[in-house]
């Protein structure tokens, strides 16, 4: 019994495998069937380049470097794949790092061409055109004769000469100032003192009082000192359409901005302004002596060291600006002469706006405003009118809503040029032109033979106005950092200079129909040609 139990066991067991081996033969046989696939279909056309663009990290900078594979899948994934993935990425980074250096030599390549632009305009006969000597009344500051020690103020009488080299730069830039301009259209201080202004070390920073919004007085060793404004707004960004032109806030590349501009035009009215990096702690916080401006200090929930200040309007925890996590952007202007030494009168615009959401000025009101303005003094004699159509050209090109007032030396009475002072407003909006700025030109329709002149030049393609104003940009410290002016703001330049010329030649239209006098202030002479 035993015996017939074991042998229908082995019987069973022998089945059971016969079974097993039978089945495996029979699926073998199947799988070589059927066609073999790969586990993943080929790429599309194209699908590779968009593959390769996922995988680049895009940041506020621009494209840093290609972004790592994901390290799972190398650790995990056989040695062939992990080599075709090399071999795959290597052509696509190479592809995009010569994009990159291609872009590059052709922004270097621009800038040049620029910069020669740039040159050549200031070797134009209208930006040398030759000058008398400037009589002793003209230059604002000037030696006193010898003195009683009781009698003597402001600066010691050895350090007046502008030609001695062992004055710092602010100073030659002081004694350089006269009746028409801050500074000479070639003068061989100004790369020194903005070299200085951007680089030297700061000893002093206190708030400056006065103003709607933060402004610091900072300090240097050589005694110098320039107007600080910091960066509250980065350079995309537009003004709110929502905001009232009061409401708007300072920029500290609108002011870098204006000292160039305004040089291109010819003026030479606004003092020299540099950018720089500023570290919050050890340039401000470390060094000032202000106790109000100390307690302002705070860091933010991001580890940025931030300041607010004391002011009217835009100083509080709200409008702070913060260093990433010290360094701050900000705009240095020198300062100009003591009011001590050199009393400057403030003069209020004749077409300043009403700074109200409901009223409007009389200017806007009364088309023929300006006949009234002529025959008001100072405007009525002199050069005063077409000075102020200068600033207003500059307000224009810029689109600064913001002159309500405006600056002359005490010293020169009504017979000097104007001072073109506080442009932070300016540079605001690319997207939009503001015609209102442009009234009291069209109005008055008088306009210097030389400005007039100076714009036509701006317009050609030799010395366009756009291309010459990106390379005085770009020897501004602060334009390794990013461009002061982005490109539609540039591009803005020249579509309101072709307004201002088109307003001209309208002008020259509608006085030459009317029988009026002629639109051009002769300050040319006998050099016109």
């Amino acid at each position: 019994m035993f015996i017939f139990h074991s042998f229908s066991l082995l019987t069973i067991c022998m089945s059971l495998v016969f079974i097993t081996i039978f089945i495996h033969l029979l699926l073998a046989f199947v799988s070589l069937s059927i066609p073999r696939l790969p586990c993943d279909s080929p790429l599309p056309p194209g699908t590779r380049a968009f593959r390769d663009l996922a995988r680049f990290n895009h940041t506020s900078d621009g494209i840093k470097r290609l972004a790592e594979p994901p390290t799972g899948i190398l650790e995990s994934d056989a040695r062939g794949h992990r080599e075709t993935v090399v071999d795959k990425e290597l052509p696509a980074r190479g592809g995009m790092t010569a994009g990159i250096r291609q872009q590059g030599a052709n922004q270097t390549e621009r800038l040049e061409s620029d910069l020669l632009k740039l040159k050549a305009l200031f070797d134009h006969p209208l930006y040398n055109i030759p000058t008398p000597s400037i009589p002793e009344d003209d230059w604002l500051l000037k030696v006193k004769p010898k003195a009683k020690e009781s009698e003597r103020k402001g600066y010691d009488e050895v350090q007046w000469n502008s030609s001695s080299e062992s004055h710092p730069p602010w100073l030659r830039f002081h004694l350089g100032i006269t009746r028409w301009e801050l500074y000479p259209q070639h003068d061989p201080n100004m790369e020194l003192l903005t070299q200085q202004i951007a680089t030297q070390r700061i000893v002093s920073a206190v708030q400056k009082s006065g103003g709607t919004q933060l402004k610091l007085v900072m300090s240097f060793p050589n005694y110098g000192q320039a107007l600080f404004k910091p960066m509250k707004q980065e350079r995309e960004e537009e003004t709110n359409y929502n905001l009232y032109y009061f409401s708007d806030f300072e920029r500290h590349n609108a002011e870098i901005a204006a000292f160039h501009l305004d040089r291109i035009l010819g003026y030479r009215r606004v003092p020299p302004a540099v950018g720089r990096l500023v570290d919050v702690v050890k340039e401000i916080k470390d060094i000032t002596t202000d106790r109000k401006l100390a307690k302002t200090f705070f860091t933010s929930p991001v580890g940025n060291v931030c300041f607010y200040g004391q002011c009217s309007y835009y100083c509080s925890t709200e409008h702070a600006v913060c260093g990433r996590p010290l360094n701050l952007e900000a705009s240095l202007a020198v300062m100009l002469p003591d009011l001590s030494l050199a009393p400057r009168r403030s003069w209020r615009s004749p077409w300043r706006r009403s700074y109200s959401r409901s009223k409007l000025a009389k200017w806007e009101t009364e088309p023929n405003y300006c006949s009234t303005i002529k025959k008001t003094a100072p405007y009525n004699k002199g050069t005063r009118l077409v000075d102020f159509m200068d600033m207003v050209i500059l307000d224009f090109l810029m689109s600064n809503m913001d002159r309500h007032h405006y600056e002359t030396f005490e010293k020169f009475g009504n017979s000097t040029s104007l001072l073109h002072l506080d442009n932070g407003r300016a540079f605001g909006r690319h997207s939009k032109d503001e015609p209102s700025i442009l009234v009291p030109l069209q109005q008055c329709c008088r306009i210097r033979r030389s400005t007039w002149l100076r714009l036509r030049l701006l317009s050609l393609p030799q010395y366009h106005i756009s291309d010459v104003m990106r390379a005085s940009l770009s020897t501004d410290a602060l334009h390794k950092v990013a461009p002061l002016l982005t490109e539609p703001h540039l591009a803005a330049l020249s579509r309101r200079l072709k307004t201002v010329l088109d307003t001209v030649s309208l002008c020259q239209k509608q006085q030459k129909e009317a029988g009026r006098e002629s639109v051009f202030y002769d300050d040319l002479g006998s050099l016109e040609k």
